[in-house]
């Protein structure tokens, strides 16, 4: 019998733990792209963030009045994030994502893109299930020719845009499906074309 696809890679949650203090702390730009997320919403929407990191998106998020669960795979960055809030962080795999029809929005701001490439369709189906109806869901890759790692370490599926697409085709049907794509940088100081999805579940 053959193994399951693995969610995550042991390594790059690994480093996470090491440099969660550092990762945490890091300066960040103007959140533009969430404030623009939080604007298609209700008022006290339920939203699920996967990879929270430091905990500042889901701090932006409570102070403008919405339910967010936070959650993070790497325990270290969890504690970050719980000091920052001042309430628990669930440590959470992709794997361990079992809600149905349970938010309003998932945002996955720069996590998604840690999962092994042959995972991607099987995560992406476990957050179509877990959103409600009409649910909107963002999540951001670094665009790429198949799976790889940075000089980090970190392991990367760095999708193209068809091969992203049809992940999420796989998933379940989203209405729409907007794929843009923008420059930016990471934590490993490199500057890569990133691919932005903004999927909205279908009624």
């Amino acid at each position: 019998m053959n193994a399951p696809t693995p969610l995550h890679d042991a390594d790059t949650l690994a480093f996470y733990d090491r440099e969660a203090g550092v990762y945490a702390a890091r300066t960040r730009g103007e959140p533009v792209r969430l404030r623009a997320f939080l604007e298609q919403l209700r008022p006290r929407a339920a939203i699920l963030e996967l990879g929270c990191g430091g905990g500042q998106d889901a701090e932006l998020m409570s102070a403008a009045g919405f339910e967010v669960t936070a959650t993070d795979g790497s325990a270290g960055l969890a504690a970050e994030a719980e000091a920052r809030l001042g309430r628990p962080v669930r440590v959470m795999r992709f794997e361990e994502l079992e809600d149905v029809a349970a938010y309003d929005a998932v945002w996955a701001n720069a996590c998604l893109l840690h999962v092994p490439e042959d995972g991607l369709a099987d995560v992406l189906a476990r957050i179509h299930r877990a959103l409600k109806p009409g649910g909107r869901f963002y999540a951001g890759f670094k665009s790429g020719d198949g799976g790889d790692r940075d000089s980090l370490g970190r392991y990367y599926n760095f999708p193209s845009e068809e091969r992203l697409r049809a992940a999420y085709a796989a998933a379940g049907a989203w209405e729409p499906l907007d794929v843009t794509t923008g420059q930016g940088g990471g934590f490993d100081g490199v500057q890569r074309t990133w691919l932005h999805v903004l999927a909205v579940k279908g009624a």
